[in-house]
């Protein structure tokens, strides 16, 4: 634990409008919210609504809410001793009344399931992905990403989300002379996209998603980088000229939440 976090409290959110007019293409598709094909739902990042942790945010995607928090050690997993390597590393959890019907607590369960061991790993390697982890010294970052309300596009609104809240725990440990420089290579960010009705469309919320052609998540960063890219054809196969449209929707979606993310940090 590091102490000495500065102010505590909410700040105000940094709120992100998605375009009332489509860019992408015109469809006759009508999309459930009343979107157009590459419009993101309403987002806002919150930061500092954990009070104890050395980064947090409360991140809105439309309806879907999650609660980010950044907590740091000063110790490594045994593998990285003495290495001079850092780790981040994080949590991800639904709560029981975050969806339509309550869920049983995974730890009343006694075990994770393996759809919440997938989402946690791929948090975390998208967050390492733009980390100088020899920067970072032998310490660890977990970030713990709750979701509130479940609206389709948890993990890639967990991912949005850790990230700002990691920087700012870097941002923290600068402040208290722990770290000399901020260790990050960039940001990363991540939108879902998918085919409904035969029309490629950005952001999914749960109606769309759960009657969707396709679906996938992309998690990319502000230089070009793709980290990783989730796509499954839920009902028949899609072709690449339909995947090159998801991939331009979601690298119009990632740059504004990268503009959103700079917006939060005051950057």
């Amino acid at each position: 634990m590091v102490k000495d976090r500065g102010p505590i409290g909410c700040d105000t959110p940094a709120t992100l409008y998605g375009p009332a007019a489509s860019t992408f293409k015109d469809s006759p598709h009508m999309r459930p919210s009343g979107r157009a094909a590459d419009a993101l739902r309403e987002v806002s990042i919150t930061t500092g609504f954990a009070r104890h942790a050395e980064g947090s945010v409360l991140i809105r995607m439309g309806n879907t809410e999650v609660l980010c928090a950044a907590s740091v050690e000063t110790r490594v997993p045994p593998f990285l001793r003495n290495t001079g390597l850092g780790w981040v590393t994080a949590e991800y959890g639904m709560l029981p009344r975050a969806t339509h019907t309550r869920g049983d607590r995974e730890a009343a369960r006694g075990k994770q399931s393996g759809r919440t061991q997938e989402i946690q790993r791929l948090i975390g390697r998208s967050l390492r992905a733009v980390v100088d982890r020899a920067a970072m010294g032998e310490m660890s970052i977990t970030l713990d990403c709750d979701v509130l309300n479940a609206d389709g596009g948890t993990r890639c609104a967990a991912i949005t989300g850790a990230w700002v809240a990691l920087s700012l725990a870097f941002r923290h440990l600068v402040k208290m002379n722990v770290l000399k420089t901020i260790p990050l290579t960039g940001q990363v960010a991540a939108v879902s996209c998918g085919i409904v009705g035969g029309t490629s469309v950005l952001d999914l919320d749960y109606e769309e998603d759960s009657g969707a052609d396709a679906d996938s998540n992309f998690v990319l960063t502000n230089g070009g980088g793709i980290v990783e890219i989730q796509a499954t054809a839920e009902k028949t196969a899609f072709n690449e000229a339909q995947f090159h449209e998801l991939l331009t929707l979601a690298r119009q979606g990632t740059g504004a939440l990268f503009a959103l993310q700079r917006k939060a940090l005051g950057d």
